[in-house]
């Protein structure tokens, strides 16, 4: 099971309304240029031009200009006027992970899955904190280093990628259009697994939209390892940077 950390946050939405009841304004012009009118819409068609300029009305509500501009360094979110407070948003999508029974004659496996999306930041980090799968006073070994599964020895580890070994299991980051998150790299190695509590296991460089990651756990044990239910508390923590 694990201990969610959330953050929430809201959003203000700010209405305009129009009356119905006649009213005239001073059309905005000068010896040079002129615009006639001004509107609130999804299609803005009017124009407003001189002899030797033109231009149309920016886009009203409604319009589609939503999107991401991105070069190496830098970027830019379009659409409508949003708060420049810095908002980060995280959800455990699967909080309990079961693994069954375990043999020593092959591993076990899992997996749970997080989201993350974070706005006007420069980017975040994911720590994952907790001991691994115990049993009164024994407790799985947990894999220090970034390592293959090994049937017959005892084995705690993690990654966030896709993996074919032991079995097919995980599934690469998916970050939608516009999701920039990364696996960090001790846990982005397919079918090596690791785990130490406190690391870094992802991280985004800069302001993102929703990136979607999946833990794929494994367990091994060996002959000699105690009967019994085995668990494991544990804690994503997601730190946005500025």
């Amino acid at each position: 099971m694990f201990k969610r950390l959330i953050m929430c946050t809201g959003l203000l939405l700010v209405c305009f309304v129009a009356s119905s009841t006649n009213a005239f304004a001073e059309t905005l012009q000068s010896p040079n240029y002129k615009l006639d009118e001004s509107s609130i819409g999804s299609d803005d068609s009017i124009q407003s031009s001189s002899a030797n300029y033109k231009t149309d009305n920016g886009a009203g509500i409604g319009a589609l200009s939503i999107g991401n501009s991105a070069s190496e360094n830098y970027q830019i979110e379009n659409g409508t006027k949003t708060s420049p407070n810095p908002t980060l948003s995280f959800a455990i999508n699967n909080s309990n992970v079961n693994f069954g029974s375990f043999s020593p004659g092959s591993a076990t496996t899992a997996t749970a899955n997080f989201s993350i999306s974070n706005y006007t930041s420069y980017g975040y980090a994911v720590q994952i904190i907790g001991k691994s799968p115990s049993n009164g006073n024994h407790s799985i070994n947990a894999m220090s280093s970034a390592e293959a599964s090994q049937t017959g020895t005892e084995q705690f580890g993690i990654n966030l990628v896709a993996n074919t070994l032991p079995i097919s299991v995980g599934a690469n980051p998916d970050k939608g259009k516009f999701g920039f998150g990364a696996v960090a790299p001790n846990y982005g190695v397919s079918n090596k697994y690791r785990y130490v509590s406190g690391e870094t296991i992802a991280t985004s460089p800069k302001s993102s939209g929703i990136t979607t990651y999946t833990i794929s756990y494994i367990v091994n044990v060996n002959s000699l390892t105690p009967g019994g239910q085995y668990t494991s508390d544990q804690t994503i923590v997601v730190t946005g940077t500025y």
